[in-house]
């Protein structure tokens, strides 16, 4: 499928998507800009996104491949690829695996998880199929015993292994204890989550001739964002261009950033994806330029949207949603979502504003937390496995919450681990 003139794809998208009709109705009829064009409302967008009454898609789900994005058990959210599109989603970043540092003949282990709808085992695989270098692929997957998955990459003399900071640093560990090391390991790709220099030694342990590099950047609901960069820094990506269009707006004003170094929100519209149309679609990270002509920028951390706690992702709106489910008597009057980092692994903090918090029953903390675990499983599994710090309630008072210091605004989420 060819790059679509932007022009068309907006006509397209307004023609057969209910939604986008709707979210561009006050627009005039012919658009040529991106900048023309509104950020699209995650809320709206998910909620016209859903698996029955779908207003979102452009055709009737006949063919494709459906994944489930992050969120609760009582809300998921789905993507939706055509055959031809995933082919060129994985193609596109197979290619860009080749600058992350695959080599012809590398003997890759995919240790990413599969099942439940998850789509990072499936990308990272079909990536690899479609890579232009050859390559020996090892479908692993993330749930394998330890044990096996040793045994497995000392067999193959795996050359890389690909999965989430969370997971080799388990498997690692594992190696570790058992005085065990795997020097044929060259690459470690990570991916799905921020990698920490308290991990290097850990991993290094394990792994010691290894180098760990991110894979590239990519979601399942945005699709392609960055091919990874080389250099000291991982969180440096280059946008995939021509298939997608990466912005970076002002957090404030929402306007393009056009100077390298200012934070702001990235955005991304893809201009081969037709069944779900993603014009100007949040990632939900934060963003800055390293040389914007280059198309080179730099990570700098979830955005409000959402939130990335180890391997659980969580959105900011279902938290929202958790918490007053569980407030009946409405003592909440703000939220916070803090992520801090203590003894090596992720934790999840609820900054919760009240009137008085020395009079708040501690039970309303506790079936907060318990509500959020039933919502999220994953987190509970994450916790009970280790990799997470089990997620805390602290209560202050309203002017005790972040905002931000040019716009008054609250911080919906508030990173306090150390950069990566």
């Amino acid at each position: 499928m060819p790059v679509q003139p932007l022009a068309e794809l907006i006509r397209f998208a307004r023609l057969n998507s209910p939604f986008y009709q709707q979210l561009y109705s006050h627009l005039p009829p012919h658009v040529a800009h991106l900048t023309d064009l509104p950020v699209v409302p995650q809320r709206d967008f998910w909620r016209a996104n859903a698996p029955h009454g779908n207003t979102l898609l452009t055709a009737p789900l006949d063919e494709a491949v459906v994944f489930r994005s992050g969120g609760t058990t009582g809300a998921p959210k789905f993507s939706y690829y055509t055959r031809t599109e995933w082919r060129e989603f994985t193609a596109a970043f197979g290619a860009g695996l080749v600058t992350a540092g695959l080599r012809p003949g590398h003997r890759v282990a995919d240790l990413f998880y599969a099942g439940d709808l998850y789509a990072s085992f499936s990308f990272v695989l079909d990536s690899l199929h479609r890579s232009p270098v050859a390559n020996v692929r090892l479908p692993i997957g993330g749930a394998a015993p330890w044990q096996s998955t040793a045994a497995t990459l000392e067999q193959f003399r795996a050359q890389v292994v690909a999965g989430t900071p969370t997971t080799l640093c388990s498997l690692a560990e594992r190696l570790a204890s058992a005085g065990r090391t795997l020097p044929d390991v060259e690459l470690l790709f990570f991916g799905g989550e921020c990698l920490f220099g308290d991990q290097l030694p850990l991993l290094r342990a394990a792994f010691p001739k290894a180098q760990a590099h991110s894979l590239g950047y990519a979601s399942v609901d945005a699709g392609l964002l960055g091919e990874a960069v080389p250099g000291a820094d991982p969180r440096v990506h280059r946008a995939f261009t021509p298939h997608t269009v990466v912005e970076i707006l002002d957090e404030d004003a929402r306007l393009p950033v056009q100077a390298d170094g200012v934070p702001g929100r990235l955005v991304v519209t893809d201009l081969r994806r037709r069944l779900m149309p993603i014009l100007r679609y949040p990632a939900g990270d934060r963003a800055e330029w390293v040389d914007r002509e280059a198309g080179v920028f730099r990570i700098l951390g979830r955005a409000e949207e959402g939130v990335r706690v180890g391997p659980v992702s969580l959105h900011t709106q279902d938290v929202h949603d958790i918490v007053t489910a569980a407030d009946a008597a409405g003592q909440v009057s703000g939220l916070q979502l803090v992520v801090r980092r203590q003894d090596g692994r992720d934790g999840l903090l609820l900054r919760l504003a009240t009137g008085e918090p020395a009079d708040v029953d501690a039970s309303l903390g506790e079936s907060i937390v318990t509500a959020l675990l039933e919502q999220r499983p994953l987190y509970a599994s994450a916790t009970a496995a280790g990799h997470v710090n089990p997620p805390a309630v602290e209560w202050v008072r309203h002017h005790d919450l972040a905002v931000n210091a040019r716009s008054g605004k609250l911080i919906r989420v508030v990173d306090e681990r150390p950069h990566s």
